[in-house]
């Protein structure tokens, strides 16, 4: 009998142990299909987070060249350093990309004051300016917020004075960028629509939620070349609000306005290219990039340092796990984003000429902060789809906001490039953007803004995506 309930134990062990190991193999075929892109995205983050060269290459960009604005012979700097550090890294290719640039420069810093309370005011000039006289301009003050208002105001109340648009980025967007939005067309056009009522000079509030004392510069466009060119200055936030403190207890205040810019001849500028070619689809692209120029007033960090070093570490990720994509991935850095594009339409131009298929694009360019996901310049079901069967690979990483949405100035003219009818698919990288415009385009944009951590993520969201378009057919 004791033999009996042995040998029934015996079996019913061999039994658990046979189910025990079967569900242990179907749990393992299940997770099979999955786990090897689980683990190599897991592995892109602890490589970015554990050797930072971006945080490095960013340290140099920002603090030996500093402010790279396109035409200078720091943009030139940049552009050595940029072709330097790629060719470094075992790439199958790294080339410059001749383009011609304009060449803007602020001269000699600029100054404004309250004449009437002996008042100096943060300001700094519009990229794309013409100069004051030499002597500077003193005139009344009319503050608008829109071009409605000019519209109201007529030539017989702007002729002669200043316009002051005074308009302040709306805080009520969760999306900063929706705010900025809202704004910028006073910037970029006011001089002009100005202009029209006989103003002789344009200030326009710095695009900031912030209220300091740091002016944000910002590309400005006179939109005839035949029309009178004013010159156009951005005043800080605390600027701006004593300036329209003093217009109310006497709207006959006057300004002092002296600047001395001048746009010279083009000059010879590049983007730098750097590629690790593909193993069965080599022709077939996905681009990465940034824009290597940026403002003079600051180190140009966030705007866009991050986004550049950021596609470089993509390639170094790639290169450090061994990864071998199926398409090449192409690193660019744009010249000449910030006033002009001229780097970006060159890219696309002989995109088109050498008949060269992208798959997909992705621009870093809302600055080095933690990373929320990615917009999807699309409308196609197909592409939406794709991004949506992502969702649970990327939720790890916090990259849970992946939507409809702008990509960047720098790879949007690829939408207009078809090769073979196929048409590229344009992402924006999307971080945090609660801080961006505290930095933007201003003196406050330095290294010592961008957190190294922050940096590294973005990476890190950048070469994930990238490695799951890869394994797309």
């Amino acid at each position: 009998m004791l033999n009996y309930w042995l040998n029934l134990k015996f079996c019913y062990a061999i039994v658990l142990f046979i189910c025990f190991c079967g569900i242990a193999s179907l749990h393992l075929q299940a997770q099979s299909s999955t786990s090897k892109t689980e683990q190599t995205l897991r592995a892109i983050f602890d490589e970015a987070l554990t050797n930072n060269v971006a945080y490095q290459n960013l340290d140099y960009l920002a603090n030996q060249i500093g402010g790279r604005l396109s035409g200078s012979p720091q943009a030139a700097a940049a552009v050595e350093f940029a072709r330097q550090v790629m060719d470094t890294m075992d790439l199958d290719k790294v080339f410059l990309q001749e383009v011609m640039v304009p060449h803007w420069v602020r001269g000699t810093p600029e100054r404004c004051s309250l004449l009437g309370q002996h008042k100096n005011l943060a300001v700094c000039a519009l990229g794309g300016s013409v100069a004051t006289p030499n002597a500077g301009i003193r005139a009344e003050v009319v503050e608008v917020k829109s071009f409605e208002d000019l519209e109201k105001l007529g030539k017989k109340n702007i002729e002669g004075k200043i316009v002051f648009f005074n308009t302040p980025m709306d805080p009520k967007f969760i999306n900063t960028f929706h705010a900025y939005g809202g704004c910028a067309q006073y910037r970029v056009k006011g001089a002009s629509q100005a202009a029209k009522y006989g103003a002789v000079a344009v200030l326009v509030r710095s695009l900031t939620l912030r209220i300091d004392d740091y002016p944000h510069t910002g590309v400005m466009v006179y939109e005839d070349e035949n029309e009178v060119k004013i010159p156009a200055a951005a005043l800080s936030t605390l600027a701006s609000e004593t300036l329209s403190e003093a217009l109310q207890e006497n709207p006959k205040e006057r300004v002092f306005l002296k600047m001395s810019c001048k746009t010279l001849p083009d000059v010879l500028s590049h983007n730098v290219i750097g590629e690790i070619k593909g193993s069965e689809k080599p022709d077939e692209i996905i681009l990465i990039g940034g824009h290597l120029d940026s403002w003079d007033i600051g180190d140009g960090a966030h705007d866009d340092g991050a986004g550049c070093v950021q596609a470089i570490e993509v390639l170094r990720i790639f290169k450090a796990l061994g990864i071998k994509p199926k398409r090449t991935i192409r690193a660019v850095l744009f010249m000449n984003e910030e006033n002009g594009a001229r780097g970006a339409a060159e890219y696309a131009r002989v995109a088109e000429a050498e008949k060269l298929l992208h798959f997909a694009a992705i621009e870093s360019d809302r600055g080095g902060f933690t990373p929320r996901g990615f917009t999807i310049d699309s409308e196609d079901p197909k592409t939406i789809a794709m991004f949506d069967k992502w969702r649970p690979l990327l939720a790890p990483f916090d990259l849970h906001k992946i939507e409809k949405g702008y990509s960047g100035v720098d790879i949007k003219p690829l939408e207009h490039v078809h090769i073979d009818s196929k048409n590229t698919i344009l992402l924006g990288y999307e971080p945090d953007s609660q801080r961006y415009f505290d930095y933007h385009h201003a003196a406050t944009d330095v290294f010592e803004a961008v957190n190294p951590r922050e940096l590294a993520l973005g990476a890190a969201a950048m070469a994930a995506l990238v490695y799951l378009l890869d394994g797309e057919e």
